[in-house]
């Protein structure tokens, strides 16, 4: 769309010269600081005591990346992406079944797994972190055109398409470098509590909007990285996308309000609300997919009498959607065990068979029991 054909009437500009903040109202910021502590504490200690939470809660990572990417307006669905990671393992990338937005969508997990491995050998959240999760999360569909890795050269707006209606001007892009270093250098010295200095990172990355595209879902997992890496949580498992979704218009009103009246103080009484309820419904879910892993352990003892049982129950948590020579390959079980183990399963109604085996292409399973739990 071009820029004479858009309505600047009501749109507001980047903040300038306003960040970091000075002030904020802290007698409004108390209450909701101690209820977002708290319901994050007790989904933290959710995630220590797991029995792999790197295995039970990969199924929520793919579902964090469905939500952030359908808010820029990328739809697909946790099959789709399940199913496609399940051909994508026997070299399938371009498989041309799947839609664009599949891509896009995967791609989101992807960049996310390259920033914890990142973060994993203590390397910091700076410029050059940030363009190398960019150039991943764009480097194939659609975004592959939107220049990816790279800073804006030219400015860009948020708007309402539908109505041709600009919302938010950001930050020019000859402005941009000194914005970038001020909020880094922000994240690096300011000592305001952390879940505060989160939320005023979070907003002003937004008013940068240093990208061309792909700003929204960078920010949102800034969010879980930062939360991770000052170690408010034990692992990177805590995604905020679900309540920015549900509140979409407010999330973008109250981010408006920052730049258009110096509502900061505001905009972090929202951005804590959204933790402390995201931690509530993170917990909730984590809980159902921990009882559904101590349930389906005694079941698969009694049903597949093996000592190969646990193996195959991990396996398939962390992978609900899977091609069975994947199975046979991958999950470290001998390969007539493991033949034996998926056709049980399958017989017992606990796998549902997505597609039959054909020719050389192995049977396509679904985990559907996890499958309910986490779809969105």
């Amino acid at each position: 769309m071009l820029k004479d054909e858009l309505n600047f009437d009501d749109a507001v500009e980047y903040h300038y010269g306003q960040f970091p903040i000075e002030k904020l109202d802290y007698e409004k910021l108390i209450d909701p600081i101690v209820k977002a502590t708290d319901a994050i504490a007790r989904f933290d200690q959710m995630l220590k005591n797991m029995h792999n939470n790197e295995i039970l809660l990969a199924p929520l990572r793919k579902q964090e990346a469905v939500i952030s990417s359908r808010m820029e307006g990328t739809i697909s669905t946790m099959d789709e992406i399940l199913q496609y990671e399940a051909d994508h393992v026997e070299g399938e990338k371009n498989n041309k079944k799947y839609r664009s937005e599949v891509f896009e969508t995967v791609l989101y997990h992807f960049s996310m797994k390259i920033a914890q491995e990142y973060l994993n050998e203590n390397k910091p959240i700076n410029k050059w972190f940030i363009r190398a999760m960019h150039k991943e999360l764009l480097s194939f569909g659609r975004g592959a055109r939107k220049n990816p890795g790279e800073f804006k050269t030219e400015q860009n707006y948020l708007a309402d398409q539908t109505k041709r209606r600009v919302l938010f001007v950001p930050i020019r892009p000859t402005q941009l470098n000194d914005g970038l270093e001020n909020l880094f250098k922000y994240l690096d010295t300011s000592e305001d509590q952390t879940l505060i200095k989160i939320a005023l990172s979070h907003i002003e990355f937004e008013a940068l909007h240093p990208f061309k595209d792909g700003n929204g879902r960078i920010g949102r997992m800034l969010i879980t990285l930062l939360l991770w890496k000052s170690g408010i949580i034990s692992a990177p498992h805590f995604y905020i996308s679900g309540y920015f979704e549900e509140k979409k218009e407010q999330y973008i009103d109250v981010m408006r309000e920052v730049s258009k009246s110096g509502a900061w103080t505001e905009w972090c009484v929202f951005f804590l609300e959204a933790i402390e309820k995201q931690a509530i419904k993170n917990l909730e879910i984590s809980e159902n997919i921990q009882s559904l892993y101590d349930e389906m352990k005694e079941m698969f003892r009694d049903l597949l009498v093996t000592q190969w049982h646990i193996q195959a129950l991990d396996f398939i948590f962390a992978n609900p959607v899977f091609r069975n020579n994947f199975f046979k390959s991958e999950s470290g079980i001998p390969p007539q065990p493991a033949k034996r183990i998926t056709k049980i399963l399958a017989e017992k109604g606990l796998l549902t068979t997505i597609e039959e085996a054909a020719g050389r292409k192995a049977a396509l399973y679904s985990f559907e029991p996890l499958m309910q739990l986490v779809r969105v």
